[in-house]
């Protein structure tokens, strides 16, 4: 069943007519659920990591046995959200535990956020608990200038916590 978005009130981020399966990087952030802080703090410029913040490393690092044409690239979990590059290929060589299907960033990223909520509510013994918001933000990544700029965004993202959009109080 499709979704009506004028009565759901959702309106489509993604860009019109592109297919996300292509070959290529893609830079996500994902939000969690009212941007409460649910993987760890940031000390001193650093992310540290709670059992939740390490889940969450887990569950993405594990996407490359469940998804054959793709590559992780820089990640970085923050205390409410999580930017990532993922670069899908052409080439399919079999993963371990891969379906034969190529799929595009949209289950990849769905994949990401089911499989992560799925256990951080197992072990907080809250099952059926949102953690993740609705959508995420992509950017199809466009060069190899834009990838550097990206790839140093997410590793100074901790240093500049406070000044982050996603920061408590923000």
């Amino acid at each position: 069943m499709k979704c009506d978005l004028e009565k759901h009130n959702r309106r489509v981020i993604r860009l019109p007519g592109y297919d996300y399966s292509n070959a290529g990087a893609y830079f996500v952030t994902i939000c969690t659920w009212d941007k409460e802080c649910w993987f760890g703090k940031i000390i001193d410029g650093e992310m540290v990591l709670n059992k939740a913040g390490i889940m969450v490393e887990n569950v993405w690092n594990d996407l490359l046995n469940h998804y054959s044409h793709m590559q992780l690239d820089q990640s970085t979990i923050m205390p409410n959200h999580f930017h990532g590059i993922i670069m899908l290929h052409d080439d399919v060589t079999p993963a371990p535990a891969a379906s034969p299907k190529r799929h595009g960033l949209p289950e990849i990223i769905r994949g990401f956020k089911t499989f992560a909520a799925r256990r951080i509510n197992e072990m907080r013994h809250t099952q059926g608990t949102k953690l993740w918001q609705r959508n995420y933000y992509e950017h199809i990544v466009r060069n190899e200038n834009e990838l550097h700029d990206i790839r140093k965004y997410i590793q100074e993202n901790p240093l500049k916590w406070e000044l982050d959009r996603h920061y408590p109080g923000a």
